[in-house]
This record gives structure tokens, C-alpha cells and sequence, in this order.
């Protein structure tokens, strides 16, 4: 950023991360530094409202997905295979998930659960597995980006239970592939999903809430339909590249007509 300012490039900056309020408000050159951007880009209205509450100005432009990489499967009657597909963190919180999938496989004895991701809490997560009696439950580790849409095709029921969140491209790719949503509430899912239209959320922390929600799915065949028809169509009027094309275009234009692009005489602070 200090090396685009010094040669009067423009510098978009381009924030992904949900843990923005916690960067802002502990790390102070993060902000200084995000000051000398002509323009921020962010995917979702909540990281606006987390950029504005540190007094920075941002523009949001939603993550897109390659349509064409993931097959579409129409899931007329669910059967009860779930995934999971976030990295076995804490703020990802897999432990609920898994707690969610216990209740469940209590009224489905066949139900099984795919985690696909990799992280410090493995260890962690497997005990609790073992402790619960939990069968059927597969750890896949890290799973290439071209090895998901195989995995989406594969589950009935995507189930998602971070603590703190942004944008989750897991979410919109369930969308894209037909597979019904149940999620938390986290950062900014309740920008991209809305409860019984294209999903269906509950608090972060709350597997009881999960796995009620989850079982609704297994036993109401028009309420699949409903939701995954609704996430499908949202997904391709937003989540796609000519839905955001026209955006970046305008922001970049924008940003280059800025002040803040013009040679700097030295380094900025």
C-alpha cells in the first residue's frame, strides 16, 4: 500500500476477514494504514457497518462463485447426510456442529456427517466424537477447492456453526448447488441469508437450535423445495461474476479519480 501511494498508484484495498472489529479496534496500524487506501472494498453490509463504527468508509461487493463448477441437484426428498466444510478453529465452532449432529443421528440412526477441513481443534473435535457416541462422523482434513463441488453433490444438508463470520463463499456455493442451509447468525450471514426464505439460522453457540432446525429440513419435503429454489435464484441475480462486474468497474474508476492516488514525496506514516 505505502509502495502504490508512493508512486501515485491507486490501492484498493480488498478485506475478507469477519474478524475486522477486532483488528481495527487491537492492531491501530491496521486502520492508519487502511486510511491510505482510495477505496475498501468488503463483500458484505456488515463489514460497511464495522469499517464505519472506526470511522473508514467502505464499499460492498459480494463474493461471487463459478456457477458453472457446481452442479446443481434438486433434493426433492432429503437424505440425512450433512457437511461441514469450515477449518476446525474455535471461531468456527465444529464442536457445535457436531453436538447438533449427535441430536440428529438420535432420531436419524443413519445420519452421517462429512467435516471436511483441517485445523488446531482436530484433536479436540474427535474426542468430543468419541465422548458423544457419535457414529458415522468422517474428518476429511483439507479438501482441494476443485474436490468441493463433488462434496456439495454428495450432502443433503449443509450445516454451519462459527462464531464469527463475514461472507462465507461455503454458503453461497450450498446455494449454487441446491443444498439446503442451517446456519448461525454469525458477523455477516444475516446479510446473505435470511431465515426461512433461503435458510434457516439460529444464535451462534446454539446446537439445540442447529439440530431442530436441521430436523425440520429431513421431515418437510416443500420446505427444502422452498429454500433451496429462493438460495438458487438469489444466488445467480447476486453471487455471480456479471452481477459484481459492473461494481468493481465503477469502484475502480471511482477510486482512481481520488486525491489519495497522486505521487506521495515520501512514505506515508
Amino acid at each position: 500500500m505505502l509502495v502504490g501511494r508512493l508512486y501515485g498508484k491507486t490501492v484498493v484495498l480488498n478485506y475478507h476477514s469477519g474478524e475486522a472489529d477486532d483488528h481495527l479496534a487491537n492492531w491501530p496500524t491496521a486502520a492508519r494504514f487502511a486510511r491510505h487506501a482510495d477505496a475498501i472494498a468488503v463483500p458484505s453490509g456488515y463489514l460497511v457497518e464495522v469499517f464505519h463504527r472506526h470511522g473508514l468508509a467502505a464499499t460492498s461487493i459480494y463474493n461471487f462463485v463459478e456457477i458453472e463448477r457446481i452442479p446443481f441437484r434438486s433434493r426433492a426428498l432429503l437424505r440425512p447426510r450433512f457437511l461441514s466444510n469450515r477449518n476446525l478453529e474455535a471461531l468456527y465452532d465444529v464442536a457445535c456442529t457436531i453436538r447438533a449432529f449427535a441430536r440428529v443421528q438420535a432420531e436419524f440412526p443413519d445420519a452421517e456427517l462429512v467435516v471436511a477441513g483441517e485445523g488446531r481443534e482436530r484433536a479436540a473435535l474427535e474426542a468430543l466424537v468419541a465422548e458423544l457416541g457419535v457414529r458415522q462422523v468422517r474428518f476429511l482434513g483439507r479438501v482441494a477447492p476443485d474436490d468441493m463441488p463433488t462434496l456439495y453433490a454428495d450432502a443433503d444438508v449443509y450445516l454451519n456453526a462459527s462464531r464469527i463470520d463475514n461472507m462465507p463463499s461455503s454458503i453461497i456455493e450450498a446455494y449454487a448447488a441446491g443444498l439446503p442451509v442451517v446456519t448461525t447468525d454469525a458477523g455477516g450471514i444475516p446479510f446473505i441469508l435470511q431465515h426461512e426464505s433461503t435458510g434457516l439460522m439460529v444464535h451462534t453457540g446454539d446446537d439445540v437450535g442447529l439440530a431442530t432446525q436441521a430436523l425440520r429440513l429431513l421431515r418437510d419435503p416443500a420446505l427444502v423445495e422452498r429454500l433451496t429454489s429462493r438460495a438458487r435464484s438469489e444466488c445467480l441475480e447476486r453471487y455471480v461474476w456479471p452481477a459484481v462486474r459492473d461494481a468493481w468497474l465503477q469502484l475502480y474508476r471511482d477510486a482512481s479519480r481520488t486525491p489519495a492516488s497522486q505521487p506521495a514525496t515520501s512514505p506515508a506514516p
